[in-house]
């Protein structure tokens, strides 16, 4: 045999052998999809590529790869041909509770790959993890960005008008001008936001002389809050009966939805669609304007209040005690999901775990968010210090984790046809809030529109 046909069988294997490690060590693919929540914006785009280029960067075992929706208004539609073409995305996100409803049966279950990978979850407030267990003990989510109800409050509408600040604390008592200590309540916050309500000869909603028809400066309102929220707020219930299929509108509900009527039209406190829309309440940024005392809405409106800075100084307060007397915290949050149809379900938890902790912080920041992961806050806070550069009690966000309603009391719980059902009951809050709803028989219409939710579930049974 002649040196050149074992020289060629030589280097055959040896193409065989150096040939087998690098199949081995192939890089599984992981697809990250963005859209159906925040991250389609230039600047949001700009630091995820940056981020999937770090993860890329610091292993060899997975390629991570981003597929970003051309807008939110596509993003459902696109994600959903995926899934029917058999190509899902392995990892979904940023998206909030009401935005995955429309995929909750695909959701994959992530406690198995806590379990199997020992990934802490005690990092985080337990109450948020629980906004993510389902009734059967599946954990569809691990907390990433929150964003609990606040009270943002005018400290100068407040000193000018001799009223001690609503409390920081939670359990904390209401010192009334009198001296007298109260509960924090709804109904303390509403005798609060009548004196802080202001016509334009200077009579406050507490006088018999108050012109409602010439307001100045209004004590209270839910800001940008659609409806459920506002119910939650008020008192959680569960709204949707999935074993029945049907849904009920709780009496809670109906006493809470009275209080609200009550507070627009007789205290004139909140102010109606057309005082909201008025250059008076910045043409519906009505606590920017500097004009309204006190606004419940969850933290993320920290996004739109720079127009105070130089104008006014406002701070954080807890929430008021809900109807039944307890603390209840209506919380939007989003996080990412993995979906059950990924054929790379540990390798996907792999890339969750980095957006969760290695790049939560500079996603947290570009997605003008609050982290839950607490190793994070300080770094967010000091950032939202900066741009409101006066001393306030983010705290209050911290502390209100605690309170928030999982399950099926959640304000954006699941029910069949959700998106088409919303509409119909924020139809019922324009109502209220419009010219005529002063005049508006709350308990009929929260019966039609019971009816109506109700019919427009039966379309998709």
């Amino acid at each position: 045999m002649s040196r050149k046909p074992l020289y060629a069988l030589l280097m055959v294997v040896l193409v065989v052998m150096l040939a087998a490690p690098a199949a081995a060590q192939d890089k599984v693919t992981v697809t990250w999809f963005v859209g159906l929540g925040t991250g389609t914006q230039a600047e949001q785009i700009e630091t995820q590529n940056q981020v999937v280029a770090d993860f890329n960067a610091s292993q060899d075992k997975i390629n991570l790869v981003i597929n970003i929706a051309a807008s939110n208004e596509t993003a459902r539609d696109t994600l959903s041909t995926l899934i029917a073409a058999g190509t899902p995305p392995d990892i979904v996100g940023p998206v909030g509770v009401g935005g995955s409803n429309a995929y909750v049966d695909q959701w994959a279950d992530v406690q198995p790959l806590v379990d199997a990978s020992g990934f802490d979850l005690s990092i985080f407030d337990p109450a948020l993890v629980d906004l993510y267990r389902t009734e059967d003990g599946r954990l569809l989510g691990i907390p990433f960005l929150t964003f609990p109800s606040i009270l943002y409050f005018n400290r100068g509408l407040f000193e000018e008008a001799e009223l001690n600040f609503p409390p920081q604390e939670f359990d904390a008592p209401y010192v009334m001008p009198d001296g007298s200590e109260v509960p924090w309540n709804y109904d303390t916050a509403r005798e609060i936001a009548k004196i802080l309500t202001v016509d334009s000869k200077g009579n406050d909603a507490t006088s018999a002389d108050f012109d409602p028809d010439n307001i100045v400066q209004f004590g209270l309102n839910f800001q940008w809050a659609r409806t459920r929220l506002i119910w939650t707020d008020l008192q959680p219930e569960v709204f949707y009966d999935s074993a029945a299929g049907t849904v009920t509108i709780p009496d809670s509900w109906r006493t809470a939805t009275h209080w609200w009527r009550d507070v627009i039209w007789e205290d004139h406190s909140i102010p109606t669609t057309a005082y909201d829309g008025s250059e008076l309440l910045a043409t519906g940024n009505a606590f920017s304007s500097g004009n309204l005392a006190m606004a419940i809405t969850p933290l993320w409106y920290t996004c739109c209040l720079d127009n105070s800075v130089g104008k006014f100084e406002w701070d954080l307060a807890v929430v008021p005690m809900s109807l039944d007397g307890e603390y209840h915290v209506a919380t939007d949050a989003d996080t990412f999901r993995l979906l059950k149809g990924s054929a790379n379900q540990e390798a996907a938890f792999t890339v969750l775990t980095y957006l969760l902790t290695d790049a939560a912080g500079v996603l947290s920041t570009r997605y003008g968010a609050f982290p839950a992961n607490p190793a994070y806050q300080k770094a967010d806070i000091k950032l939202k210090q900066e741009r409101y550069p006066w001393d306030i009690n983010w705290q209050v966000a911290v502390d209100s984790f605690a309170y928030n309603n999982p399950g099926p009391k959640h304000h954006e719980a699941d029910f069949p046809n959700w998106q088409k059902g919303h509409d119909r009951i924020d139809a019922f809050q324009t109502l209220l809030l419009g010219e005529t709803g002063a005049e508006v028989d709350v308990d009929a219409e929260l019966d039609k529109l019971q009816a109506d939710v109700q019919a427009i579930i039966d379309e998709v049974k």
